[in-house]
């Protein structure tokens, strides 16, 4: 029987999810923690490639153990040997032919940008601290131009190999609370770096400094775009699907709730 769960962690300190050779990855953890309790048919699949210094609210991965538990079991099993760092909010039974990559239908993303006078040291691993003014205001009227089928070629990284560079941005909002501003995403899926770079963009649209983002969109190249914004910033909230309903909580899946508190 397979199974689908709901992963949260803090990147700091890993190479990314993904498991790569002489390294720590969130991918390695979980696969080792899951085979202590009751064996794996395979290695797992998940949602989202998340690079080093990206957290996650709301991974989703699914896994065919060898053995079979109750879901409590597995929860609670896996849980007591991941390293304090990761942690699994819930199992539920999946379909046998479900895959946490191929059957998501959209991605989320949350880009958290601090704009205080002085650095908030204890959130430094979770945010991007902006020392310049921003205008909100442009910044939400650029980021407008993204929504829609695209090619986002201007928006991907060097080392993206992905053949297609069209991509489906269902929406990006743009939120201020206080001083941190909140840029929310979804999408069908990304290029690689893709979130960064257009928060990045964005950044110095705000700042009086680069080409608009229409023009930096039709241009087809990522010389014209801004930045690539730092990975503190970035989490991924979650991700969703046809064949299966995820109990994704905007509590549990909004990094806010744990840098300033939950939406009134």
């Amino acid at each position: 029987m397979r199974f689908v769960g709901i992963c949260q962690y803090d990147g700091s300190n890993y190479s990314g999810f993904q498991s790569q050779k002489n390294a720590s990855s969130i991918q390695d953890h979980l696969e080792l923690a899951i085979s202590s309790i009751g064996g794996l048919e395979e290695r797992i699949n998940y949602a989202g490639r998340t690079d080093a210094g990206v957290h996650a609210t709301g991974q989703i991965f699914d896994f065919l153990p060898k053995d079979q538990r109750e879901i409590t079991q597995w929860l609670q099993g896996i849980n007591s040997k991941l390293p304090n760092d990761i942690s699994i909010s819930s199992i539920q039974k999946a379909p046998d032919d479900f895959h946490s990559r191929f059957d998501a239908t959209n991605r989320s993303y949350t880009y958290v940008i601090y704009t205080g006078k002085t650095q908030p040291i204890f959130l430094r691993d979770y945010i991007y601290w902006e020392k310049q003014e921003i205008d909100i205001k442009i910044m939400r009227a650029e980021a407008a131009h993204l929504i829609g089928k695209h090619n986002f070629n201007s928006f991907r990284g060097s080392k993206c190999t992905a053949k297609n560079p069209v991509r489906i941005l269902h929406s990006i909002d743009i939120e201020q609370r206080e001083n941190f501003i909140i840029i929310s995403l979804c999408a069908n899926a990304y290029l690689y770096n893709m979130v960064r770079i257009i928060v990045g963009t964005l950044l110095d649209i705000s700042k009086g400094s680069g080409k608009d983002m229409k023009t930096t969109l039709n241009a087809q190249d990522r010389k014209i775009a801004g930045k690539t914004a730092q990975a503190q910033g970035l989490f991924f909230t979650g991700a969703e699907y046809k064949k299966i309903n995820l109990d994704l909580k905007d509590d549990a899946t909004n990094p806010l709730s744990f840098l300033i508190g939950s939406r009134q």
